[in-house]
Order: C-alpha cells, then structure tokens, then sequence
C-alpha cells in the first residue's frame, strides 16, 4: 500500500512564514483562462522550494502541495539517474495561426501536448489546432492531446476518433470517471491511442486506484499535487505503470522539483511536461529552468532576489496566500498528530 501523506518533520509556522515570498509571473499565452501565475517560494536548509496550488483548491487538497514543498525544501533529494531531462513542448488553446509562435519557445522538443476541450471551444477548434501542430512538427514529431476530464465517454470516442490522423502518442484524461476511462480504452484499443490518467491520480483519495481498475495505459505524475518528489516515487513504484513527469505551470523551482522526481525514476519512456517555463513571460531567476535541445538539467536554480521583489504579487494576494498557508501548516499538523 502506498506511503500516507507523511513528513519526517514539520517545520514550525513561523519558519515557513519568515523566508515566504509571493510572485506573481506574467504567462506569455493566456493559460488555464488566467493571464498571471501566482506562487508562493519559501526557503528551507535543503533550498528554494515551491508552495503553488491552483487558487480554486479548497485548503485540504492545498495542504498535499505544502507537504511537497516541505518535502522539497526541508529535506534531502533522492539519487539522480539521470542530470538531464528530456521535455515535451505545451500549446495552449489558441488558434491555429499562433501555433508556431508557441513552439518557437520551446527549443528542440521533439513532443508536444495539446490542450483540447477548452471551455467555449469546439471540437472543430481542436482538430484545427492539432493540425497545425502536427504540420509543424512534421512526420516524425510526437502529439499528445489533454482534455483535463472534459469529456464524456461518447464526445470523447468521437474526439479521438477525430484527432486518429494525426498519429497520436496518448489521450490524456479524456474524460472525468474512472469507469469512463476503463470503458473509453476499451472502445479505442483496437486504433493502438493510449489512455493516460492525470487528474484521476493527482486529484484522487486513492491515486492508484486508476491503475488498479486498468482505466489507464499510463500515468502522468506530478510533485507538487502527489504530496512530494517521495510520496510521487513510492505512487509510481506500487502502480506498475509507465508514467510521464509533468507540471502544474510552475515556477523554475517548482520544475526542479519535477526534474528531481523525473531524475530518480527507475524508468522514463516519455517527455515529460517539466519545459512550462517556456509559458511564464518572467520568472524568478535569472537562469529559467527552459528546454534546450529539448532537455532541461536536473538542478536546483538559484532565486533571484531582485526579480521576487520586481514579480511581487499586491499587499493583498501576499496577505491571502500567508493565511493559506497558516491553515494547510495547520492541516498538516492535524495529519501528523
């Protein structure tokens, strides 16, 4: 059975608060319908680590994103295999003819995910955005597309059979259940497009119970939401399957928090969605954890003093990201009697 949300220590409230520093990060394309990135960065003995939950999360699923800062900061990093990951590009929902725009941030990806089902969009929106990706990445370029779950089980049989021309590596949480997953894969085996589960495993009380129904031919795993970089390593062990690294449009050390998971992995067929850096318009280094090559290094970047003060987000955001912290350190307190 998979390791409880655990940490070896908890560091007192006040340690936490005193090193917090909250930025808020211009995206270069609108993302996720928000313009801006809002995060909290603290500073524990083992370094910079990232608190950054999505502002709709209610303080209990915040508190599993705490835990993985703690996780991140305050304590050691498993051994790497590897000191370089390699990346996949992300375009957003945008129109076809801004395709190119997005891709030219990201340098050498050989792999690109799609997003598809944005609110307000079409099918025909996505089939067009996918196009325009698969033409200029060309033949051997790697696509993938995600819905975030906004499917049902007939809209998205009818997606995938839509998007087939386009070669796809996997379909990511196409829809929301773990039933319409199971049944979904059943339907689409025989055209050889994987299913890959993602808010399934990172949003679930029991984040392997998507592998244990077989809804699933891989998982994509993320630090942050899975309570750490060791909580996320014991899910992937357990599971059984592949799985893809990826991010929650993090900062630079948010995604050095990814890389450091990506790095222990016994195993890692697939880019990983750790080159979202290349989405942010600032960051909060002067050495942005970006693609090159298609790769990112496996490090910890160091934090510019000047750009936490230059990205600082209003008096008011700071206030309420410090009284969300206050109640997950609560939370977490609770948790580890």
């Amino acid at each position: 059975m998979v390791a409880a949300l655990h940490l070896p220590s908890l560091p007192p409230l006040d340690e936490l608060l005193e090193s917090a520093h909250v930025v808020a990060l211009p995206l270069a394309t609108r993302f996720r319908g928000i313009e801006h990135r809002e995060a909290m960065l603290l500073r524990g003995p083992a370094g910079w680590t990232e608190f950054s939950p999505f502002l709709e999360y209610d303080d209990a699923e915040a508190s599993t994103w705490l835990a993985a800062a703690i996780d991140f900061g305050w304590h050691s990093t498993p051994a790497a295999r590897r000191s370089e990951i390699r990346v996949n590009a992300t375009v957003p929902a945008v129109a076809p003819d801004a395709v190119s725009d997005v891709l030219a941030r990201f340098d050498g990806c050989r792999t690109v995910k799609v997003k598809v089902a944005e609110s307000g969009g079409t099918l025909a929106d996505d089939v067009a955005r996918v196009r325009a990706v698969r033409e200029a990445m060309g033949p051997l370029g790697r696509i993938r597309v995600d819905a975030n779950g906004a499917w049902n089980l007939d809209e998205a049989e009818h997606a995938v059979h839509a998007l087939a021309e386009f070669d796809l590596e996997y379909v990511e949480q196409p829809c929301g259940s773990l039933e319409e997953l199971r049944e979904l894969r059943r339907r689409i085996r025989y055209m050889g497009v994987p299913v890959a589960a993602d808010e399934s495993v990172r949003k679930a009380e029991d984040p392997l119970a998507v592998a244990r129904s077989g809804a699933a031919d891989l998982l994509v795993i993320k630090a942050q939401p899975l309570g750490g970089v060791h909580r996320a390593l014991a899910i992937v062990a357990e599971a059984g399957l592949p799985v893809v690294v990826s991010s929650a449009l993090d900062t630079s050390v948010g995604l050095a928090m990814g890389a450091s998971l990506a790095a222990a992995l016994p195993d890692l067929d697939y880019d990983c969605g750790l080159g979202t850096a290349s989405l942010l318009a600032a960051d909060v280094t002067t050495q942005p954890v970006r693609p090159e090559h298609g790769t990112i290094p496996v490090r910890r970047p160091a934090v510019d003093e000047s750009a936490l003060e230059f990205q600082a987000a209003p008096p008011d955001r700071r206030r309420w990201w410090r009284e969300r912290l206050t109640r997950c350190h609560a939370l977490l307190a609770v948790s580890q009697g």
